[in-house]
């Protein structure tokens, strides 16, 4: 019985440092994995290997790196599902962005702007200020939607340039030109009655500037619609 007592008082002893050493195997083993699937640019087995890291040594870093591959991969669900979606003070700037763009890119607007304007208090720049823009203009807070415009017209370089997705190929155009682009929706948003004729002209300059910029070319032609059913009626 004695003899009993003490193998069980050893083997629990003993239990955590086998553990220990179980868990630096599998982790030396993932972490080896993971570079691997690094060098290969093989996406699953990245986020396969970071799942296992993070199960055995849980970190907010490896964490964020594992919802940027599920962003990057366009899995959004997942991403958010790995950070989650709420404002988080103790949020990296690689979760902030992370969360932004992917609760845009599932239509959570709202959300999204939250993220957006902690990610611009952070880090101002006229990338994060278009998205703001457009967002509130899609909210019908013009006047929010306005200030940053200006911003982002005052504070843009001819080297910024700004990708579309709307076309079966993406394209780029100036980021001065997303943001004339963008004002001269807002004038149409700030009267649909009236202000036609000045939107139409703000898209005309984008086009000008960016004769590529097919967003604008089918904003311009729904507004000449527009304007032809208004003289008909």
């Amino acid at each position: 019985m004695k003899k009993s007592i003490a193998f069980l008082i050893m083997a629990l002893a003993i239990s955590p440092l086998v553990s220990s050493q179980n868990n630096g195997v599998l982790s030396a083993h993932f972490e080896n994995y993971y570079q691997q699937m690094k060098a290969q640019g093989d996406v699953q087995g990245i986020i396969s290997a970071l799942t296992h890291l993070n199960l055995l040594s849980p970190s907010d870093a490896r964490k964020d790196t594992l919802a940027a591959y599920y962003m990057n991969d366009n899995k959004h669900i997942q991403a958010l599902n790995t950070i989650g979606i709420e404002v988080d003070e103790n949020d990296s700037m690689l979760a902030v962005e992370i969360k932004a763009i992917s609760l845009q890119a599932l239509g959570q607007n709202e959300l999204a702007l939250a993220q957006f304007e902690k990610l611009f208090l952070k880090q101002p720049n006229p990338a994060i200020a278009y998205e703001i823009a457009d967002l509130k203009i899609q909210s019908d807070d013009l006047t929010g939607a306005r200030m940053k415009i200006t911003y982002g017209l005052a504070n843009s370089t001819d080297e910024m340039m700004h990708t579309y997705y709307d076309t079966q190929q993406p394209y780029q155009v100036s980021q001065k030109s997303a943001f004339t682009y963008l004002e001269g929706i807002l004038i149409f948003r700030e009267n649909p009655e009236t202000n036609i004729d000045k939107a139409i002209a703000k898209l005309d300059i984008a086009l000008a500037s960016d004769p590529n910029f097919n967003l604008a070319a089918i904003s311009k032609n729904a507004l000449i619609s527009r304007k032809e059913q208004q003289i008909k009626e």
